[in-house]
């Protein structure tokens, strides 16, 4: 459970980063994503491909 909570910790730090400029955030947004991906254990259909193949 040590690895949940600082995946938590990391998302929410991320998440304090943002500035609401699209732009600007969409690097740590995919971040975001990716890490929330981890937390629920979930993938795209298609194993290898990292989230990309989910298309954002």
């Amino acid at each position: 459970m040590n690895t949940e909570l600082s995946l938590e910790e990391k998302i929410e730090s991320l998440k304090s980063q943002l500035t609401g400029d699209m732009f600007a955030d969409m690097e740590i947004k995919d971040e975001i994503h990716n890490l929330e991906m981890k937390l629920k254990g979930v993938k795209p259909m298609d194993s290898h491909i990292d989230c990309v193949g989910c298309g954002s």
